[in-house]
Formats: structure tokens, C-alpha cells, sequence
């Protein structure tokens, strides 16, 4: 199965020359560290930060630069410090190329629900409602099954939505699967993960192409 570091290797391929990207609270932001090397991308905060670079070392720790998710990082050269509201217009706006964003659930239409579980306490759904509406691009990336072994890429949702109709893509410790016509379509496999295993802990609809190929990963601003 996939690290998150690995997982977060893979999400950074997708990143493209130029792109301005969201990357959510959780694993999304390990993607920061694996900005390959030959490209320029602009990693954007939702608590107004644009050109957010890796997490920082010891002699690099300035306990007031943070993400959204109030973990230190860094700013890179031509970096921009902005209050909340200049974020969510450019969010709202259309500004934002791609957002990694985490998941509870995502179903074969493409809804997806990440903000609450009815029952336990929550402080608000945040900034992924605006990304989900706003990004040009959304790749999920999650746990493909929960603590208990429950499938979270499901038929249909069963959590409150986030937004509906908006995720192409998912990663997840298996598998990199796309989605389209009302399924999941199993496009790469984690190194040593058999496509079984994948369908086994998989609740949607599952399509699995002749030519489903193993992840391969390249090297990175992370090093490895």
C-alpha cells in the first residue's frame, strides 16, 4: 500500500506549469513537498497564503507562517500574505487551476461529502464548499476504506454532501481511479496491490481496463 508521502508523489505528477493550486487540510498538503522540480506552481492557502512551499525545517520554523490547517510551512520567493477574504475571492472567482482536497465519502457520480459525520461535533464545512464550486480541477485523496474496513468509494454517498457532480479523480493507499459514466474506473494500482483487492474493498461500480498498470513514481522537490 501507498504512504501518504507516496500518495502524495503521485498527486504532484498531475501538477501542471504555471497551475495556481489549493492543496486541503490533512494529507493534501504533503503534496507541497513533491512539487517536481522543472515547473512553477503557485500553492495557495485558504487563510491567505499564496506561494506556500514546503514544510519547514528546525532552522526554518516561524511558528506564525501557517496553512489553513495551522500547520507551519514555508513561503517561497514572490510569496503573498492576504487576509481571508482576498483567498475565497480568488477561490470563488475561478482563479484556483486544481485542489487536492480529503474525503469521508465519494460516490460514482462524482458527489462528494468530507465535512461531517451526524452525531459527532463539527466546527462548519469551511473552505472545500467554495473549492469544490471554484477549481478548475479536483483530485481527491483519501483512505480507501475506513478504520473499520467500510469501503468509502461508494454507490451513493450517505454522508452530508460537500458538493455534487465535481470529482474526475481519487487516490488512495490502492489505487488511482477516475470517474465517469456512473463508475469508478480503476486506471493504476500501488505497487504490490492486486486489482482483487482493489474491487474487494470497493463498494461503487468498479471498471477495470485490460491495461491497468502499476504506480510509478519520479523524482521530486521531496527527494524521493
Amino acid at each position: 500500500m501507498l504512504t501518504r508521502e507516496q500518495m502524495a508523489q503521485r498527486v504532484a505528477q498531475e501538477l501542471r506549469d504555471g497551475d495556481y493550486v489549493n492543496l486541503g487540510i490533512g494529507m493534501p498538503t504533503w503534496v507541497a513537498n513533491y512539487v517536481p522540480t522543472d515547473i512553477d506552481v503557485m500553492l495557495q492557502s485558504e487563510n491567505g497564503l499564496l506561494g506556500m512551499g514546503a514544510f519547514p525545517d528546525i532552522g526554518q520554523l516561524d511558528a506564525d507562517m501557517i496553512n489553513a490547517g495551522k500547520q507551519t510551512v514555508t513561503a517561497r520567493a514572490g510569496a503573498a500574505i492576504f487576509d481571508s477574504a482576498q483567498s475565497f475571492a480568488m477561490i470563488r472567482g475561478g482563479h484556483v487551476d486544481m485542489t487536492v482536497l480529503g474525503a469521508l465519502e465519494v460516490d460514482v457520480s462524482g458527489n462528494i461529502a468530507s465535512w461531517m459525520i451526524p452525531g459527532k461535533r463539527v466546527k462548519g464545512m469551511g473552505g472545500a464548499m467554495d473549492l469544490v464550486a471554484g477549481a478548475g480541477n479536483i483530485i481527491v485523496m483519501m483512505t480507501h476504506a475506513s478504520k473499520g474496513g467500510e469501503s468509502k468509494l461508494l454507490p451513493a454517498c450517505r454522508l452530508p454532501l460537500t458538493g455534487v457532480g465535481c470529482i474526475r479523480q481519487v487516490i488512495t493507499e490502492l489505487a488511482w481511479l477516475e470517474i465517469a459514466d456512473g463508475a469508478f474506473i480503476l486506471r493504476e494500482r500501488a505497487p504490490g496491490v492486486s486489482v482483487a483487492e482493489i474491487q474487494a474493498k470497493t463498494a461503487g461500480r468498479l471498471v477495470i481496463p485490460d491495461d491497468v498498470r502499476e504506480m510509478s513514481f519520479f523524482p521530486t522537490a521531496g527527494g524521493e
